[in-house]
């Protein structure tokens, strides 16, 4: 920022002073025309609109990450879950190590197994379930060194970029990206409120985050369109939002998710 003198302001403000005595000095006539001059300078150059507002002197600009950058911030959240046979995703939602998945990578599973992003591994209980929303919450028995919960986020809208971290198939920490394709969806097995999305998604992907541009967990993959039969990924997914994922409550009624 460029500095401008104090003693050159303060000189060049004495003559404007004394030249303003003299007006007033004058006559009120020139007293009058001043004040309308201010009035016209001060209502937008006399065109009878108001002056334009200042801008913010703190704006916020919205954050728009690369899938990298959403990778690097969110990947230290998701885990590897298997129980029984069965593999799937999850990611920590709170301070407490708590971690949000999908019911039934863990449904009448005896034992349930962690895999952190720094390898640690843990046990894990079922803390509660809603299996009319395919939604899980475990307790680790371990936490990692660090923990590091995801940031959840809110609504989403059609057309937004969307970013999936899973375990598909067994690859760990795979990252798929894509764009809301649909909201409020209905699945053939009774799942409703969904949100529909083409990043990819397969066997293993169930209870990973789905993420928005800024990293923020705005849903928890549960399903995949199978028309085939054949768990084969036919370019339409599906997440539970995540205000509804953290909806839990009890042990629900009874039912089950498209397993993927």
């Amino acid at each position: 920022m460029e500095r401008v003198p104090q003693d050159n302001g303060a000189a060049e403000a004495r003559p404007a002073v004394a030249g303003r005595t003299r007006l007033v000095a004058g006559g009120g006539a020139v007293l009058v025309l001043v004040a309308v001059l201010a009035y016209w300078l001060g209502t937008g150059s006399g065109s009878g609109e108001e002056a334009a507002p200042a801008p913010s002197p703190t704006p916020t600009p919205t954050a728009t990450l690369t899938t990298a950058e959403v990778f690097q911030r969110a990947g230290p959240s998701v885990v590897v879950i298997r129980a029984g046979r069965s593999l799937g995703t999850g990611v920590i939602a709170a301070e407490d190590g708590t971690i949000l998945t999908a019911h039934h990578v863990v449904k009448g599973a005896g034992e349930v197994t962690l895999t952190y992003a720094d390898g640690t591994r843990a046990k894990a209980a079922v803390a509660s379930a809603d299996p009319g929303r395919d939604i899980a919450m475990l307790r680790p028995a371990e936490l990692p060194e660090i923990v590091v919960p995801a940031t959840l986020g809110g609504g989403v809208t059609v057309g937004a970029p969307v970013v999936a971290i899973g375990n598909p198939l067994g690859l760990t920490h795979s990252v798929s990206t894509g764009v809301v394709s649909g909201l409020d969806r209905t699945t053939q097995k009774g799942l409703s409120g969904l949100i529909q999305f083409d990043a990819a998604a397969n066997p293993g992907s169930s209870g990973g985050p789905l993420l928005d541009a800024r990293g923020l967990v705005v849903g928890i993959v549960v399903s995949i369109a199978d028309p085939g039969g054949d768990e084969a990924f036919a370019g339409i997914a599906f997440a539970v939002p995540i205000g509804a994922a953290l909806g839990v409550e009890g042990d629900g009624p009874p039912g089950d998710g498209p397993q993927i």
